[in-house]
């Protein structure tokens, strides 16, 4: 008997849940508690070396493309000191290694699913589908959720590179795990670099540093302890940052510039710094803001990336600073969940190059020089739970495949120019909102200006409990099927998730399952 997502639904109602549902969508709140790993066992905040991770390089070359190979494999690491933890890594790497590319030069990653037959814990079959988040890719290559490989498999994704320098990044987006599949491991960091970002006096090199920031959870013999409660999402005890539970950082007295990616399934997070001092955000999703923005504290959905510079300059060495969250509405907390990381500076030497926040950055990013009166239409957006599924207008993925993927939400015609309204009518719970492909404009929020934070070009948007977010689209360029959803993992594994097609007349549009993968053995690369 094939069961869809609303006849599952439909049998929990009628207290059949554990009967269709795999085990770990079952779990209670309580076995989750009964099983969790002793606070007492965890390290204390500021007490582990802060690690940066590995950078990735080609195996090889050619006048125009760097091709790259990526294992996805089982390995096991000492993320609490005396346990020994089973994760999921790229290059047996968590988070995985740092991509850092040139515009222009463009990529072929080969991504081989190299991952056990089931997942040892959750019984499930490991298919991937990797998404290079925050790039203008083909559809075929965008890690559309059902073009999947299994274990035993492998992609060929190809990068075009043709946008503006931004910090993106890759992690697996296959249908239906995507939360279970990121929670183990699967994410990484993938910078794009352009002439006019290597060009402005911020800090470039060893002052550049990648922040990926998540939250797990560790059952007491040390496995990852996944559960969603009620599909609500998955909130851990343990913050980390870029695999290290709360890691303290030593700096120099001078500027740094931090890549902060939030890669929590669900957790949001409000930073700040313990002394009070404000931090410059000079980037956001997609590149560099007009001019940077001075905050003492912002907010951060998961799947957003911001660029932010600190000045430790003032600072005697000896001094501690601490990366602090205000935990927004809806998250679940603990003990810790307050505290990141901490900067201890020191007297060590420094380049004094590239030690500036420039009034100027990029004021003619094209996302944030749209006029509002070029738009065609506005189009609402409607993100609901209803009847224990997580929809977008009512429909579910689900729907989609039913259709033969053919179903969508919208389609923009290339060239046009349009208004989203994303909305989320109810209380309880945020949608950090997520549109493959395309760069916006955060136009309002509840019909007041885009946070100072955000007022750079985008790809997610946090979409907070009565809310509605107006964004700002212009389709100049891609043709066909690309994905929109909520990037709170669980939701769009329960099935937060529609498509939109962008329409051209003349050029035929690429199919997001043309370009199936391979079984291994591998063929050359």
């Amino acid at each position: 008997m094939k069961l869809n997502r609303r006849d599952v639904m439909k049998m929990s109602v009628m207290g059949g849940a554990a009967l269709a549902l795999p085990l770990e969508r079952a779990m209670g709140e309580e076995i989750t508690q009964a099983n969790r790993i002793a606070e007492s066992a965890l390290p204390a905040p500021f007490t582990l070396p802060f690690k940066i991770p590995p950078v990735i390089k080609p195996v090889r070359s050619d006048a125009t493309t760097d091709y790259y190979r990526v294992s996805m494999e089982a390995v096991t690491a000492e993320v609490i000191p005396g346990y020994k933890t089973p994760l999921w890594g790229y290059n047996g790497s968590v988070p995985g290694p740092t991509f850092h590319v040139n515009q222009g030069r463009r990529t072929v990653v080969r991504h081989i699913n190299n991952l056990p037959a089931r997942h040892p814990d959750l019984d499930y079959t490991p298919w991937t589908s990797v998404h290079l988040h925050g790039s203008a890719s083909l559809p075929e290559y965008d890690g559309y959720a059902n073009d999947i490989s299994n274990p035993g498999q492998y992609k060929d994704y190809r990068y075009p590179n043709w946008q503006p320098a931004r910090t993106l990044w890759y992690h697996d987006h296959g249908v239906h795990h995507t939360a279970q599949n990121v929670v183990m491991g699967l994410a990484g960091m993938y910078q794009l670099h352009d002439p006019l970002e290597q060009s402005l006096r911020i800090p470039h090199g060893e002052y550049d540093v990648p922040l990926i920031v998540g939250d797990t959870m560790f059952a007491n013999d040390g496995k990852i302890l996944f559960s969603s409660i009620e599909n609500k999402g998955f909130y851990g005890d343990v913050i980390t940052v870029n695999g290290t539970p709360w890691p303290k950082m030593k700096v120099a007295r001078r500027k740094y510039r931090f890549r902060i990616l939030n890669a929590a399934t669900a957790r949001s997070f409000k930073w700040s710094l313990s002394n009070g001092a404000k931090m410059a955000v000079i980037g956001t999703d997609a590149g560099l803001m007009p001019a940077p923005v001075r905050v003492a504290s912002f907010r951060h959905a998961a799947a957003e990336r911001y660029e932010v510079v600190i000045d430790f300059a003032a600072y005697p060495p000896g001094t501690t600073i601490d990366l602090l969250n205000t935990s927004p509405k809806n998250n679940v907390d603990y003990t810790h969940t307050d505290k990141v990381m901490r900067f201890e500076v020191t007297d060590m030497p420094f380049s004094t190059r590239n030690n500036a926040i420039p009034a100027t950055l990029f004021p003619d990013h094209p996302a944030m020089t749209v006029p509002e009166t070029d738009a065609v239409t506005t189009r609402r957006l409607d993100f609901v739970r209803t009847n224990g599924l997580w929809t977008i207008n009512g429909q579910i993925w689900d729907d989609v495949v039913a259709s033969g993927f053919t179903s969508v939400l919208a389609s923009p015609r290339i060239g046009d120019t349009e208004i989203w309204e994303l909305r989320n009518l109810s209380g309880g719970w945020h949608h950090p909102v997520h549109i493959h492909f395309i760069d916006f404009k955060v136009l309002s929020r509840n019909g007041r200006p885009a946070m100072p934070h955000e007022r750079g070009a985008k790809d997610v948007v946090f979409v907070g409990e009565y809310e509605t977010v107006k964004v700002l689209v212009k389709f100049d360029q891609g043709r066909g099927k690309y994905m929109i959803h909520c990037h709170n993992l669980s939701h769009e594994d329960h099935d937060m998730m529609g498509q939109f097609e962008i329409v051209d007349d003349i050029i035929p549009a690429h199919d997001p399952l043309a370009d199936p993968c391979q079984s291994l053995p591998e063929g050359d690369l």
